[in-house]
Order: structure tokens, then C-alpha cells, then sequence
């Protein structure tokens, strides 16, 4: 993502925030939209604790077994993120952050993160053959002994 769509979304995202609250607070009064807030942040709180201790005891049962946590660790960034949302005061990253810490909905977003990731990966090393050859990419050393080395 370059850098100005950056900047840009830094700008418009809280002013975003702002103008929902205002709307909301129009609508039904400014304390109530301060006591939902609040407890939306109260309920992150509660289901990033919950959903995070989830995907840890996933995330330990998989290693047990020994295979390799992919979607756990992905699960995990997943649900830091949407408790991250959570507690941020606002309803759009409210929203988002309901999104990712559910577990249906985590795995649609999840499943697009790692195809939208799997393409970056196969991308980013344009006009390079598509073999792995790793044995290929080895140098040999001589163990024969230097002169200059030597005392």
C-alpha cells in the first residue's frame, strides 16, 4: 500500500469515527452513545480475553501434535487486532472488531487474508523459476588447510 493511501486512511478513518457518533448521538442522545461505548469496550475486553485464550490452547494442541500452527497464529494476530478494535472508541472499528474476534467470521477473513498473503509470496520474486531447489543454493567449502593461516 503506498504511502499516501496510508496518510489518507489515517485522516478519514477517525473522521469517519466521529461523524457516526455524532449521527448516533443525534438519534438517540449523547449519554447513551458514551454508555454503549463504553460497554462495547468492556464486552472487547471480555472477548478478546476469552477467544485469545482459544486460540492459545488451539495453538499449544497443534504443536503437541506436531504440526505446524499456521491458521492459529494467523487466528491469533486476527484476534489481537479485533480486541485492538474493540476497545478503540468508535462504531465502524466496533464493527470490525466484532468481525474478527467471532470464529465464523474470522475464518471468512482469514481465508482472504491467506490468499491475499499466498499471492504476495508467489509475486514477490517476479521472473525467478518457480523451483525451490534448496540443495542448488549450497556452496562447498574446502577443508583443506590455508598456508597463510597457519602459524
Amino acid at each position: 500500500m503506498p504511502l499516501w493511501a496510508l496518510a489518507v486512511l489515517f485522516l478519514l478513518v477517525p473522521f469517519a469515527e466521529l461523524y457516526v457518533i455524532y449521527k448516533i448521538g443525534d438519534a438517540i442522545g449523547y449519554w447513551w452513545v458514551f454508555v454503549i461505548l463504553a460497554a462495547d469496550s468492556l464486552l472487547g475486553a471480555y472477548l478478546l480475553r476469552a477467544q485469545g485464550r482459544a486460540v492459545w490452547r488451539r495453538f499449544n494442541l497443534t504443536l503437541s501434535e506436531g504440526r505446524v500452527p499456521h491458521r492459529e497464529v494467523i487466528d491469533g494476530v486476527l484476534v489481537i487486532f479485533g480486541g485492538a478494535f474493540l476497545i478503540t472508541p468508535g462504531f465502524i472499528s466496533d464493527i470490525l472488531g466484532v468481525l474478527l474476534l467471532l470464529p465464523p467470521t474470522r475464518s471468512v477473513i482469514r481465508r482472504i487474508v491467506v490468499r491475499r498473503l499466498g499471492r504476495r509470496v508467489t509475486v514477490a520474486a517476479p521472473g525467478r523459476p518457480r523451483d525451490y531447489d534448496v540443495e542448488g543454493s549450497a556452496r562447498e567449502y574446502d577443508d583443506s588447510p590455508h598456508p597463510r593461516l597457519e602459524r
